[in-house]
């Protein structure tokens, strides 16, 4: 249980950053270099291999290294555990104003049937 935590709080935090969202949505599309990824953005070739760093450590992405040149991948996989947590919290919050607009549909009738 503790490892699942731990994952999802590396994913959460991972997520947290609009670069690293960016680079997300753009390995969606198919595998990226390091230097393609790079391209689309106006900070510094070190700052985006920091974030690969943060997202590859939280599992996001995979890298494969051919010669000199990083490819880059989603690993879907690590974003079951949000995706499981994120569904729960749903699933709640759903059923908490589903019981909340019963609740006040009931106690309006009530109201109306008193004089």
């Amino acid at each position: 249980m503790v490892k699942y935590q731990a994952t999802l709080d590396d994913v959460f935090s991972a997520l947290s950053d609009p670069v690293r969202r960016k680079i997300v949505e753009r390995l969606t599309r198919g595998e990226h270099t390091a230097g393609e990824l790079a391209s689309g953005f106006a900070i510094s070739q070190p700052a985006i291999s920091k974030h690969i760093k943060v997202l590859e450590r939280s599992g996001l992405l995979k890298r494969k290294v051919v010669g000199r040149e990083h490819h880059l991948r989603l690993a879907p996989r690590a974003m079951r555990g949000a995706t499981t947590w994120l569904e729960a919290q749903e699933r709640f919050w759903n059923q908490t104003f589903d019981s909340l607009e019963a609740y006040l549909a009931r106690t309006s009738t009530e109201e109306r049937k008193d004089p």
